[in-house]
């Protein structure tokens, strides 16, 4: 499968050379580049991509509200993945992403090989970006943010459930939750989206939040 990517950045340089790399791996598509956030919300509605990797700090239209009004009411049957760009000491702008629905984070200066593999990995939806950083941020926000979170009583998760949500929240992927419990990855596929229906979370992303909110990690 072709991932089809929008690449939003101000920074013109920045820009074509994320393009480059991307499109570099055979299996990634750049449909589309944006120079500030209302150019990115645009061509998500236009160009329909699976993947939008988008800078924060972008004129006209910042990339947290561009992830917010991506990701709003009515997002669309299939909307797009957002991976944002961020540094370290910009930690608020991680937390209001989260809020926005954003699915990964990824820090500006990380290599190349991070980036392609964030972009896999947020496209297929199998696993949240889970460096130190992110887990750090994730836990953070649970605790700062409680108000603003989604979700629905862990006490609707069968017990089975509420270990594959533990390592959903360590980061791991389908393959390697099946391989941690000796089970099928189908199996922990069909686990995943009977806790992210019982707990009325979009994605893996919230079902993290929702985990370490509720004390369910540390």
């Amino acid at each position: 499968m072709t991932i089809r990517v929008v690449v939003a950045d101000d920074q013109v340089m920045i820009r074509d050379g994320l393009a480059t790399l991307l499109t570099a791996a055979g299996d990634v598509e750049v449909v589309g580049q944006a120079g500030n956030g209302r150019e990115a919300v645009d061509l998500a509605r236009s160009l329909a991509p699976d993947v939008i990797v988008m800078d924060v700090r972008m004129p006209v239209l910042d990339g947290i509200a561009a992830t917010a009004e991506i990701l709003g009411e009515d997002p669309g049957e299939n909307p797009p993945k957002v991976l944002v760009l961020t540094t370290f000491d910009l930690d608020e702008y991680v937390y209001d992403a989260l809020s926005a629905g954003a699915s990964g984070f990824l820090l500006k200066d990380a290599p190349g090989a991070d980036l392609l593999a964030a972009v896999r990995i947020v496209a297929r939806g199998d696993a949240l970006l889970a460096p130190s950083i992110t887990r750090r941020l994730i836990g953070d926000f649970a605790r700062r943010r409680k108000r603003d979170l989604p979700g629905g009583d862990v006490t609707e998760l069968t017990p089975r459930e509420r270990e594959v949500l533990g390592l959903i929240a360590r980061g791991l992927s389908n393959a390697e939750i099946a391989a941690e419990l000796f089970l099928a990855e189908q199996t922990i596929k069909t686990h995943v989206g009977h806790i992210l229906t019982k707990l009325n979370l979009r994605d893996r992303t919230q079902a993290v939040v929702f985990a370490y909110q509720r004390g369910l990690v540390s």
